[in-house]
This record gives C-alpha cells, structure tokens and sequence, in this order.
C-alpha cells in the first residue's frame, strides 16, 4: 500500500497527494498528513482513493460528531476543526478567482459563519422501504452511492429534527403506500416545522389516521406533495402552516412555502443579508437592482432602507411570493417585482429596466454570466455578487473586471454548509 504527503484539499475537501505525474485525490486526509489510502478508481491523469492509515496527523484534525460520517453522503469535512474549515473554503475561493477569473480581490472579507451543528433548516432526505434492512429508511444517500444513509440521527439538522428519523421511519412502516413514498422534505420556520412527503399515490385511510396521529403527537405539520414541488398542499392540520423567518435588523418577516428555496441556515442568512447591504450601501431614492431576487431576501430589506428596489427573477411563483411578502411588509411603495429569465438576458433587454445605480446578484450555481454581458448598455456603479458556486463565480468575475471595467474590490467566503465542501461567497465590484 502507498504512503503518500498531504499538500492541500480540493475543493470537494479531499487531500490532494502527487505521485508519478499523477494527482492522487484522498478522502478523509487532511493537508499536511502522511496517510496510507487505496485506490478505488484510476485515471491516465489522476486517480481516487480512501485513507487506510493515519502515520502523520494533522493538529486540525478533530474526532467527528456525527456517527454517519464517513458512511453518510451528506457531511465531507467533520474530520476538520470548523475554524480550519473556513480557512480551506476561503483558500478554494481564493484558487478559483485567480485560476480560473484571473482576479485577485483588493481586500479579503472576514469570513461569515454560525452555528457548526444543528443548522440545516431545509434539508431533502430520500425515503425508501428495504426489505432486507427491516423496513424503510430515511435520511441522505451514501457516499458515492444511491443507496440510502442507515441513520437514525444526523447532527446537522435542528435537534427536534433529527430525533423524529427513528419514529419517522416507524411511521412510514405502518403505511400501506410505504413503497410509493419516496422523498422527505424539511422545512422549518421560526415558529413552525414542515414536513412534505412526496407521495407518488394517495394514503389511504389507514394512512391518513396514523399519519394525523404522527402530526399530533410530534407537533409538525405534514404536507403531501402528488407530483411536483408545486402540488404540495397541507394534509394536517389543514390549514396551511405559518412558515416564515424574520430579519430583525430590518423588521422584516418573511413567509414561505415549504417546497419554494430560501437559505438552509437561517442564522448565517441573517449576517449575510447584513453583510450584503453594508457593502451594497443603497441610499435613500437610489435605485437597486436585486437580480436572482427569489422571495425578497435582499429586495426588502434594501427597500426599507428607502431605495427604490427592481427585483428580477426567472420563477413566476417566487415572483408572487415576494410581491405578497412586500405588501405583508408594507413596501409595495419601495419594490416591484419582474419575472425574466436571466439566462437570457441580453443589452436591450436590460437597458429597458431603467438606469440601475447598484445592483445586487444572487444566482444559482450556473452563475450570471448572461447578466454580467448585458451590463455594457447602462452599468451600476457598484455591484454585490454573492454566490454559491466559486467556479462560475471566478469566470463572472473575470467578465467584470476584463470586459466591462469594474475592479473586484473585496471577496470571502460565507459558510452556510458546515462540515461540508459547499462554499458560498460574496464579492463586490466597483467600476474603476
């Protein structure tokens, strides 16, 4: 077996070894580790494997907390001290816009974290009844794998939550459609929790008793979902749930439907939007373009600063939705909001939204790269990038800074996925 020296971690949060000409990627070593690891896939260019042994270990290496990790699919980094994990997320930002962008930030943002443990609000888990394993099993898939995580906790979902996995698989034993249930989703509120199960037919009425009975005796409220994200409706209690979270600093309340996206962790959203809006720095009477807007996130908390806010975005239903959270809010003076796919934006179409004196963008991980080219009819002169992919963030970012004139005055990381690989980031260009 092959003893290998650790120099970085990938951006998956594997360490990354040489040897022979190759890339040797390990799972489960940390930079500056001596390790033993087999192979399990090799390539001309570079190869895969797992730690076996441990010769030389890291200072940052911390005993997980989760006794799914390493069989579960959902955490890659609780081996690493959290610190040390946004560390490594600030350096793969970092690679990204110089690599990839060819940029290099003025100044590097101290990074946005929270909580380590018990963040995940949102959270689809796979349900699936296996015969051999004594019944169903819920949670994420394993590693490398479409079969589903043997867990009865998971440590990164709120503690309430993660303690109904064991009467959750229970109940979906006792149900006759046990078999055509095949997803869970978890949404929780400040005041509510949710529960959407996709159901591929109707329960019967056995079902629905235990399924009420389930409702009532853990306090959620459970969703039934027949086809897509859309048809998902209350089933008990009946009315619908009062889902939302708030944004204290800007007095703002935020209602939401289960399936529709907001951000898993709602401590970190709260430092982000904050973050967001004193870099962005919008002034009374300025108009702002919130692009990507989803249900108002950054749109109405900018507004009830008292600038006029443009929010676009490619969903109609996520257009109503922040329509009605700016009226529940009492903004419909200060925010409009438009549906537009994005990714087919171009000049005409963006110079007919109306001069733009700053411009927030929250896209999903394709990026913005449609948006960014559009900008050279009528360009805001300050610009707030916050983005979940650094990868597409580094080629917008080099769109920017090459193509359109902006300097790429400040970037760092946001780390709304503890104890994962995932890194968001939020970047700031200014035009030169």
């Amino acid at each position: 077996m092959q003893t290998y020296t650790i120099e970085s971690l990938d951006q998956e949060g594997r360490g990354i070894a040489r040897r022979d000409g190759k890339t040797i990627f390990i799972e489960g070593a940390l930079t500056g580790e001596v390790v033993t690891a087999s192979v399990y896939r090799k390539k001309p260019s570079y190869e895969q494997a797992n730690v076996q042994r441990i010769l030389r270990e890291s200072s940052q290496r911390v005993t997980p907390q989760c006794v799914n990790f390493g069989h579960c699919g959902g955490c890659s980094l609780q081996h690493l001290d959290a610190r040390a994990q946004v560390a490594a997320k600030q350096r793969v930002l970092e690679d990204n816009l110089w690599h990839i962008g060819k940029v290099r930030a003025d100044q590097m943002l101290s990074p946005i974290y929270g909580p380590s443990w018990g963040y995940r609000r949102r959270a689809r888990m796979t349900a699936r009844y296996v015969f051999k394993k004594g019944g169903s099993l819920i949670g994420f898939h394993e590693k490398r794998s479409s079969f589903v995580a043997d867990m009865m906790s998971c440590e990164v979902l709120p503690p309430h939550i993660s303690r109904l996995l064991p009467v959750l698989r229970e109940l979906v034993n006792q149900l006759s459609i046990r078999e055509r249930l095949p997803q869970i989703e978890v949404a929780c509120g400040d005041a509510v929790d949710v529960l959407v199960l996709r159901v591929l037919e109707p329960p019967s009425a056995a079902d629905e008793a235990h399924l009420k009975a389930f409702s009532e005796a853990h306090d959620v409220h459970l969703y039934l979902q027949p086809k897509g994200p859309e048809t998902a409706h209350p089933f008990w209690p009946e009315a619908p749930a009062d889902l939302y979270y708030t944004l204290p600093e800007f007095g703002v309340k935020m209602p939401f439907f289960p399936t529709e996206f907001t951000q898993v962790n709602h401590e970190v959203n709260r430092v982000l939007v904050h973050r967001a809006l004193m870099l962005l720095a919008p002034q009374s009477g300025e108009r702002i373009a919130d692009m990507f807007c989803g249900i108002g996130n950054f749109s109405l908390p900018i507004a009830r600063g008292g600038a006029y806010v443009t929010g676009v975005e490619g969903s109609a239903s996520l257009v109503k939705r922040a329509a009605e959270n700016a009226e529940y809010n009492g903004l419909t003076q200060n925010v409009q909001y438009r549906a537009m796919n994005l990714f087919e934006i171009d000049a005409d179409v963006f110079a007919a939204l109306g001069r733009f004196d700053r411009m927030l963008i929250d896209p999903p991980r394709d990026g913005a790269a449609e948006l960014v080219k559009s900008l050279v009819s009528a360009p805001p002169r300050r610009i707030v990038y916050v983005s979940c992919n650094p990868a597409t963030l580094a080629r917008d970012a080099s769109m920017l800074v090459h193509e359109q004139g902006y300097v790429l005055s400040a970037a760092g990381v946001v780390n709304m996925f503890p104890h994962t690989a995932h890194v968001e980031s939020i970047a700031v260009f200014d035009r030169a």
